[in-house]
């Protein structure tokens, strides 16, 4: 390395002169490619190994040309899917607009259960109420009692609409979920920093507005999108009550058909929604725990 000398007199490393790595540095190098490269390799044969031996074991089996015709037939698979995709429709309409709801309603419901005094004290117990008894209840059975029940009322100005119904339901279920979400995360806030809120002028809902919640739903994205994700698996669910989504439309084929490769389809176009959300999820996920190893987040 070349050294100059400035107008003070001081030496400083030459800037025209390029970095040369050290020969261990570019040796170790050599060797992370070399293992690298490796892994990938014995990662790739493996899995050829394994879909190898899976798929002659299926193929081998008894059943299988049966098999294959019920739950595997090309042609049904042809008519099945454009009308699969038009009822899934419905369902991302339905997963944009409860995500949206159960959102809003957990919220509400995690902050009524972290309310001080006891004058909120009727709140929390109502709140706690409804997170455990929709918690507990089954998502199935709920969807039956709305979406079945409540049109067996017949109440005035009451929608028996299945879409709207078995959409009240799916939010009432997962808005019990999120709001157990939303209450872990601002429970995980510490308290001096409601305390150092309150000692700069806030009220108690300023600091639950402005340093708490923002602190909490920033912790609790990745559960978040778990449970988004699985209500985007759920919205098939609505079709117990006559709504044709892309469940329901596969089931139309299959009771004509006695066929029941539409459910496969359906289920792919499921899983093909469900794995880049999931995707993002751990993203967001890796991307959080970085940051906070860093020091750039709570």
């Amino acid at each position: 390395m070349t050294l100059t000398k400035d107008g003070s007199g001081a030496e400083s490393p030459d800037p025209g002169d390029a970095y040369t790595p050290s020969e261990r540095r570019i040796e170790r190098e050599r060797h992370k490619r070399v293992r690298s490269r490796r892994a990938t390799a014995i990662a790739a044969l493996s899995t050829l190994v394994t879909a190898v031996v899976l798929y002659l074991v299926v193929v081998s089996a008894p059943g299988w040309p049966r098999t294959k015709e019920t739950f595997f037939n090309g042609e049904y698979a042809r008519e099945a899917f454009p009308k699969v995709l038009e009822g899934l429709w419905l369902n991302l309409r339905l997963l944009l607009i409860c995500g949206v709801a159960v959102l809003v309603l957990g919220m509400l419901i995690a902050v009524a259960r972290t309310l001080r005094g006891p004058v909120f004290f009727p709140l929390r117990v109502l709140a706690a109420a409804y997170t455990d008894f929709f918690r507990g209840l089954p998502l199935i059975i709920n969807l039956m009692i709305v979406v079945l029940g409540v049109p067996a009322l017949r109440l005035q100005g009451v929608t028996v609409d299945p879409v709207l119904l078995g959409g009240t339901a799916l939010t009432l279920t997962y808005s019990a979920y999120v709001a157990e979400v939303f209450r872990a995360g601002i429970e995980s806030i510490h308290p001096s920093q409601r305390a150092a809120a309150r000692s700069l002028g806030l009220t108690n809902r300023q600091a639950l507005r402005h340093v708490v919640l923002p602190q909490a739903v920033r912790r609790q994205v990745p559960p978040l999108l778990n449970d988004l994700v699985s209500l985007q698996k759920d919205t098939g669910l609505v079709s117990i009550g006559g709504a044709v989504d892309a469940v329901r439309a596969a089931d139309i084929i299959v009771g004509r058909s006695l066929n029941y490769t539409p459910y496969i389809v359906a289920g792919l176009v499921f899983v093909a929604l469900t794995i880049p959300m999931t995707r993002f999820t751990d993203w967001v996920t890796a991307r959080m725990d970085r940051q906070r190893a860093q020091g750039g987040t709570t």
